[in-house]
């Protein structure tokens, strides 16, 4: 259910804005939507996985904040994610 360390090097590589970044907003939401949508699909298996389902609603709200963030601090660079992501903001 977790991301593998494969994975999320690829996800940092893509939304990276600098040569060293690992915890811009940009990479942050980027990992954030990835292991959301793995949950959406573990909780579409398990209908009754409650626990889940918090941590699953504990990360869209996080998600949900640092998009806040982002479109507080740069809204151009809020919306160029947003567009890549395909998020329905």
């Amino acid at each position: 259910m977790a991301l593998t360390q494969e994975r999320k090097n690829q996800i940092i590589e893509d939304f990276k804005t600098h040569e060293n970044d690992t915890g811009s907003p940009e990479v942050q939401i980027a990992i954030l939507t990835e292991q959301i949508t793995v949950l959406n699909q573990h909780l579409r298996d398990h209908k009754q996985d409650h626990h889940s389902r918090r941590g699953l609603l504990k990360m869209v709200g996080q998600r949900r904040n640092l998009l806040t963030y982002l479109r507080k601090k740069d809204v151009s660079r809020y919306r160029q994610l947003v567009d890549k992501l395909g998020l329905r903001r």
